[in-house]
């Protein structure tokens, strides 16, 4: 789980950034439009709503040391859905791999679309 940040705000919402999500079981990626300004609970809300009302509850989260992903709320809610929050080590994108691969190839897609000014519909992938 990883954050683009520093887009070109763009549709309905004038969304900046985009939370992307990687499977580690199923190789799959989820980008989720949002704001860079979202508060902890704003990531929890978008993860609640778009992974674990689709997918279920994870086993396990391997991220960075945002501080989105290791505030009390968030840290709480791991908790209570007996998720373990797993971090990668700073300046080592080994730890964690294909996603990382897979994350900054998703990064390199959607600045390159922001740049040219293209317009998208509000709409997840």
């Amino acid at each position: 789980m990883d954050w683009v940040t520093g887009l070109v705000p763009g549709g309905k919402e004038n969304y900046n950034a985009c939370l992307i999500i990687v499977d580690r079981f199923s190789k799959s990626m989820r980008c989720l439009p949002c704001h860079k300004e979202g508060t902890a609970m704003d990531t929890a809300l978008l993860f609640w709503n778009n992974i674990i009302s689709t997918c279920g509850v994870p086993k396990l989260i391997m991220s960075d040391r945002d501080s989105k992903f290791t505030s009390e709320f968030c840290t709480n809610l791991y908790d209570m859905l007996s998720t373990k929050l797993a971090f990668s080590t700073a300046y080592h994108p080994h730890t964690d791999g294909l996603a990382e691969r897979m994350i900054q190839t998703m990064e390199d897609i959607l600045r390159r679309f922001c740049a040219y000014g293209m317009e998208y519909k509000d709409h997840e992938g």
